[in-house]
């Protein structure tokens, strides 16, 4: 292109050229790169500070940035000469390190700008764990935007789907200490954190180590599945439990069933025997009443899905359990999902009526005697809420509720497993417990009732 036509892109051919630079830029990793003073300092005022400050760094051809790393500084001088980046200027190798180098130049727009990519785009998708492993390896405050949103976006990811390797020790430790004990959206059951943790210890210590704890650890799932367990004896049970150490004060043990405290995590001699003591008090103390066994608000990613083995013979479950639809000739038939809500706390999950057949039903069920082939609201173990008139139904008792509501809507279920009571927000309007239907069962499971046309999508409820 000729020059005189695009000011930014005339300014570009200035990025890192020795050719117009009269100063030198040698970054942390010892690399070299080029700029010129005045567009610096006027762009920054830590660059005019530093440049042109009546020391030597005034009239030396080279600056050093011991702090700034090159591939953070080659984003930070695109920024300075043209006034803005490119979203796929940022990789998951570079992200971090402008970040930084925005914070140390106090370039608080590409700051956000920096966010938005990491929130708005893939980049945060496909690589929160590794962007957050990376950020932790520097001093961090608690305010620090970047970090928070890492922190919030790797929390809802079940740890089973985060392979080892892309979560380093102190990443995961940021995650944990700053989720410990806070209300904030958390997919991982506290088994699984310790599982996880456990394991990442290991992984520090040998290969031989690592495959023997994912014997020795199984999955919430493979136990429900009643897998047995190993019976290998770890020799390096003592590395382990130093490795271990810095994310033991940040797992809460009293959300992990007893049993699973007594047969599977203290026969490994990883934990301190004054942890296992005051698990051990609390159980006495306590019972474990009053705790979820997930920390925060439970997001079960893998529970709130469709399940094909208790689903009405005509209904089809697609988009990886999601989504579950009626297709032409279906009459009122039911299908419950995956996760059993058995313990202690309040379970929230939302229904998206993505098409609508005349009465969309939502709400729960028990585990037992529920007939998948006739409308759940007429049975004695169903609890729904229908579209059509807004009201309640079990055993085909009506219990006017709500308004109507039709294709579109978001159906909420707040099921309170402390109290054994339920209530519905639909479309953002949260309405009263349903008082008529008291205690119910301690099994309990999300369920709808749906003919053709119906199309329904169920998720996790985060709140905003």
């Amino acid at each position: 292109m000729t020059r005189g036509y695009s000011l930014e892109e005339d300014l570009k051919l200035l990025i890192n050229n020795s050719k117009y630079s009269d100063i030198e830029i040698l970054c942390e990793n010892e690399n070299k790169l080029y700029g010129c003073r005045a567009i610096l300092a006027a762009r920054s005022e830590v660059f005019d500070r530093l440049l042109y400050n009546g020391m030597k760094e005034s009239y030396e051809k080279q600056i050093s940035l011991p702090t700034i790393n090159s591939s953070g500084m080659e984003i930070i001088l695109e920024y300075i000469y043209t006034g803005s980046i490119k979203e796929d200027s940022l990789t998951k190798d570079n992200t971090v390190e402008a970040f930084h180098a925005a914070d140390y130049f106090q370039l608080s727009d590409l700051q956000d700008f920096i966010t938005r990519t990491v929130k708005n785009t893939d980049l945060g998708k496909n690589y929160s764990p590794e962007l957050l492993s990376k950020i932790s390896e520097k001093p961090l405050s608690e305010d620090n935007i970047l970090l928070n949103l890492l922190v919030e976006t790797v929390a809802i990811m079940p740890l089973n789907n985060i392979e080892f390797g892309r979560l380093s020790i102190t990443g995961f430790k940021y995650l944990l200490s700053i989720t410990h004990e806070k209300e904030m959206s958390f997919a991982t059951p506290e088994y699984e954190v310790f599982r996880y943790s456990a394991i990442l210890a290991a992984n520090q210590v040998s290969n031989d180590v690592y495959n023997t704890l994912i014997e020795l650890l199984p999955t919430l799932e493979q136990l429900d599945n009643s897998v047995r367990v190993g019976n290998k004896f770890i020799i390096d049970n003592q590395t382990i439990a130093e490795e271990l150490k810095p994310l033991i004060e940040f797992i809460d043990f009293r959300r992990i069933k007893a049993q699973i405290i007594v047969d599977i995590i203290e026969p490994l001699k990883i934990i301190p025997t004054e942890t296992i003591l005051g698990i051990y008090r609390h159980m006495a103390l306590l019972s474990n009443l009053n705790l979820s066994n997930t920390r925060g608000i439970p997001i079960n990613e893998y529970g709130y899905v469709w399940d094909e083995k208790a689903c009405g013979s005509k209904l089809i479950i697609e988009d990886d359990g999601k989504v579950v639809h009626a297709p032409y000739g279906c009459g009122f038939q039911n299908v419950r999902a995956k996760i059993a809500l058995e313990d202690k706390g309040i379970f929230e999950w939302d229904v998206i009526i993505e098409k609508h057949c005349g009465w969309s039903w939502v709400g729960v069920c028990a585990s037992e005697n529920l007939d998948f082939e006739r409308f759940a609201g007429s049975q004695s173990t169903g609890w729904v809420l229908g579209s059509g008139g807004g009201e309640c139904r079990n055993s085909n008792k009506i219990i006017k509720y709500c308004l109507p509501f039709n294709e579109g809507a978001t159906v909420t279920v707040h099921l309170d497993m402390n109290k054994r009571t339920c209530a519905f927000t639909v479309n953002g309007t949260r309405y009263r417990e349903v008082s008529e239907w008291k205690d119910l069962p301690p099994k309990l499971y999300p369920v709808v009732s749906l003919c053709h046309p119906g199309r329904f999508r169920i998720q996790p409820h985060r709140k905003n």
